[in-house]
């Protein structure tokens, strides 16, 4: 089995203010569950929260620790939408377990911050609200498009005017939009950390810096190996995204090589005066608008402004773009005056373009049985923080037997990307592309 050496991230602003994770020791026997989880970040920890709620025992082996990879370094966002696809657009691929999916994702953002409050996690998580405001005029058709859609199933959104939108984020950068009042943010690291706590308040085990090497069915169970021991279970969540072979590239190549790994770079600004927090997003919603190459922002709970896109230049992990960011930010609010940043941090989103003539375009999540009571997916596109413990409870579901036509798992067969080791290199030179398209009215 061939491992691989893992990526080495910088310092993060949540590695810096979030609580300490707990103790844990790696897997050094073989070991068996009724469950298996490979994974622990927000998918495979919400897994394990809920198979424990039910009292089914459950396993986790993690590479490294709770929140090392996405669920760790993410912008902490909660948004309960896909990026670039509507309601109807799931129904149009999944028909009726579409619109079960799209009513997961409806609720996903409520049923994260509840789930918080239940455990009293401490995330410093802020339930104010989630804006998409448009870049152009031509684009409040869109925002039209998406209130209608979600409206009609439920969804707690408003459309927004120019002059609602400048008073809701302090700017006059933007010409409308909508927002949903069910989303928010929160410190991610602190999140997962915390579902961590929950996960082994519940009793379930969790095993660190035990990269899984392989995973196999034989004998009616899955055998899941690492370096030294092994989980044998009846049944396996595979909960690993842009991190799938990482550290073990043949761990499961079918999924890797249908997500695109993509370089994703956070920056957070020195910490602001209340005066002028006051003026910026004065309500404290996230905020992410319509641009491909995305514009942005969040505070966090010491008046930092966090921002953040993807990285250009392989390795420069966003640090090189310091100088574009804080004009940026002066652009939109010129009254934050000049900006100075205390932390640049980078990891990967897991993208997964379903044409490659249109990288553009965002791809959908890619959900699969991988064998008898065996799931997993892959495939955030960047909206993964909600919708990923809304996931581990109907994968939990799945793996205790209940019946797929009721739970929101649209599944699909595997679909390789073509060429992936190349459009791995030449994905983040899309972005000047991204960015002429963003200058077009539609």
């Amino acid at each position: 089995m061939t491992t691989a050496a893992p990526v080495t991230w910088p310092p993060s602003l949540w590695a810096a203010t979030a609580p300490a994770g707990p103790a844990l020791g790696p897997l050094e026997d073989d070991v068996r569950a009724d469950v298996v989880v490979i994974g622990a970040g927000f998918t495979g920890l919400s897994t394990a929260i809920h198979l424990r709620e039910s009292g089914v025992e459950v396993a986790v082996v993690e590479a490294a620790e709770p929140g090392w990879g996405a669920s760790g370094r993410n912008n902490g966002q909660v948004i309960p939408t896909l990026a670039g696809h509507d309601p109807s657009a799931m129904v149009a691929r999944h028909g009726e377990a579409g619109e079960r999916f799209n009513a997961v994702l409806r609720d996903s953002a409520q049923y994260l911050f509840d789930l918080v409050r239940k455990y009293e996690i401490p995330a410093e998580a802020e339930q104010t609200g989630w804006i998409q405001p448009v870049h152009s005029p031509g684009r409040f058709k869109l925002a039209e498009k998406r209130v209608r859609e979600w409206s009609a199933i439920g969804a707690p959104v408003e459309l927004l005017d120019r002059a609602e939108t400048a008073r809701m984020l302090g700017s006059e950068a933007w010409f409308g939009g909508f927002w949903n009042r069910a989303g928010g943010h929160i410190n991610p690291l602190a999140l997962t950390r915390g579902l961590a706590e929950v996960a082994l308040k519940l009793g379930a085990t969790i095993h660190a810096r035990s990269p899984a090497t392989a995973m196999t069915h034989q004998n009616d169970c899955w055998v899941v190996k690492t370096a030294k021991g092994s989980v044998t279970a009846r049944a396996l969540v595979l909960a690993t995204n842009a991190y799938t072979d990482e550290f073990a590239p043949d761990l499961a190549p079918e999924i890797a090589s249908e997500v695109i790994p993509v370089l994703s770079w956070q920056m957070a600004t020195k910490p602001v005066s209340d005066n002028i927090a006051k003026t910026v997003i004065p309500g404290r919603q996230a905020m992410s608008d319509t641009h491909r190459n995305l514009y942005f922002a969040r505070w966090d709970a010491r008046n930092r402004l966090v921002t953040g896109g993807a990285a250009v230049l392989p390795g420069a992990g966003g640090a090189n773009l310091r100088p574009m960011v804080a004009d940026r930010l002066k652009r939109l609010w010129p009254q934050l005056g000049e900006v100075e940043f205390d932390y640049v941090w980078s990891g990967y989103i897991g993208m997964t373009p379903d044409n490659l003539l249109q990288p553009q375009i965002p791809g959908y999540p890619r959900i699969h049985q991988l064998g008898p009571n065996g799931f997993g997916w892959v495939g955030c596109n960047g909206r993964a923080v909600a919708l990923s413990i809304s996931l581990g409870r109907e994968l939990a579901k799945a793996t205790q037997g209940a019946a797929l036509d009721t739970l929101g798992l649209p599944l699909s067969g595997l679909r390789p990307q073509p060429f992936r080791a190349i459009v791995r290199r030449i994905a983040p030179l899309a972005l000047p592309l991204y960015r002429r398209l963003d200058a077009q009215e539609i």
